[in-house]
């Protein structure tokens, strides 16, 4: 009996099971593993507190195996890499090297490259080639230029022409230049250059028949020629036909030291000064008379700066009210002053009338009856 009715109860029970539906097994929880001895741990952290360091020290064996294994993996890693860079490199061909080959030269080679040719001796550096052999004078540097074009050196030859009273020869002209030492085709074009000169004259030699590049003699050639003393500057101030004066600046191209002579004939009351305001310095000279110049009573002149004169506000009204013109008004401002008058303009009158071609009248006549 028990029997029969176990089965039953059984068979309900596995059908009530069939009929609940199905969850999945629990996981069971590991327990929790205790630190090495000596080590704490904190609430809610994964990391031992700082207290004992033995626990560092027993794993020190674990560690190495670590260290070990990365290390491995690593290399195996490096392996692979540099098997697929190879691979990669053979894939590309012979076409790429002979591109590689053609492309032009770098205009600005590197350091590097420069230095391994100048070692090897192929090359030879700038600054080598260049440097000259021998002691170098800093204190006048080489190949500048400086005062070396024909024009500068001909410069130079007339500010030394000008400091010479007696005329000079090309040879000398060309020593006090340094140029005796240049080919001779450049000397005799600096001497044909130099007669063609407009400041520089060329006195051919009376001796000779034909003039050669070496013959003759040279001088200054002043904007005013031969003046360079006071007698000269007077004799040329005489024969000018206009009353225009003599410019200093000119002056000083032919007598360089000519103010202290001017200054002298000023004293004398020979020539009429005009100087600048700034400095003094004399501008323009004229021609004066000595006898036209007559010395004033010194005490006549007291007299004169004792009288009182009327100031320019004052002096204006009286001359008016004496009918007579002040020699300050400017008539210009008379004329300003003046009330202005608006002019009407007027208007163009019609011309009425009829107006033909009198002169196309033989051309304007009406032909239309003769059509057929």
């Amino acid at each position: 009996m028990e029997s029969h009715l176990s089965a039953p109860a059984q068979a309900s029970s596995t059908t009530q099971q069939s009929d609940a539906p199905a969850q999945p097994p629990r996981r069971q929880k590991k327990a929790p593993q205790d630190p090495p001895h000596g080590i704490k741990r904190k609430k809610d952290s994964l990391l031992p507190s700082s207290g004992n360091k033995s626990w560092m020290t027993a794993d020190n064996t674990t560690t190495g195996k670590t260290t070990a294994n990365m290390s491995n993996g690593f290399e195996r890693q490096q392996a692979s890499f540099l098997s697929s860079m190879s691979a990669a490199a053979s894939k590309l061909g012979a076409g790429a090297v002979t591109k590689r080959s053609l492309a032009p030269p770098s205009p600005s080679p590197s350091v590097g490259s420069t230095t391994s040719a100048a070692a090897a001796g192929s090359l030879t550096p700038r600054k080598d080639r260049d440097t000259p052999a021998g002691n170098v004078v800093y204190s006048q540097p080489a190949l500048t230029g400086t005062g070396d074009s024909i024009i500068s050196q001909m410069a130079y030859a007339v500010l030394w022409l000008r400091g010479k009273d007696e005329p000079q020869t090309c040879l000398d002209v060309l020593g006090y230049l340094s140029a005796t030492t240049r080919p001779e085709k450049e000397q005799e074009f600096f001497v044909d250059q130099m007669r063609r000169h407009p400041q520089i004259q060329w006195i051919p030699d009376p001796a000779l028949s034909e003039q050669t590049w070496r013959t003759g003699t040279y001088a200054h050639r002043a904007v005013i020629p031969d003046v360079k003393t006071k007698t000269q500057l007077l004799a040329h101030l005489q024969k000018k036909t206009d009353a225009s004066g003599v410019s200093v600046k000119d002056l000083k191209d032919g007598w360089p030291d000519c103010e202290a002579g001017i200054n002298e004939l000023e004293r004398e009351h020979k020539v009429l000064v005009i100087r600048a305001k700034k400095d003094g310095a004399a501008k323009t000279v004229w021609l004066d008379d000595a006898s036209l110049f007559h010395e004033v009573d010194p005490q006549l002149k007291l007299l004169w700066s004792r009288v009182e004169v009327p100031s320019v506000e004052n002096i204006v009204p009286k001359l008016v009210a004496a009918q007579q013109k002040p020699a300050s008004e400017d008539p210009r401002l008379k004329a300003n002053n003046a009330p202005k008058t608006e002019k009407k303009k007027k208007r163009a009158q019609r011309r009425t009338g009829k107006s033909t071609n009198v002169h196309m009248e033989h051309l304007l006549k009406d032909y239309s009856h003769m059509k057929r």
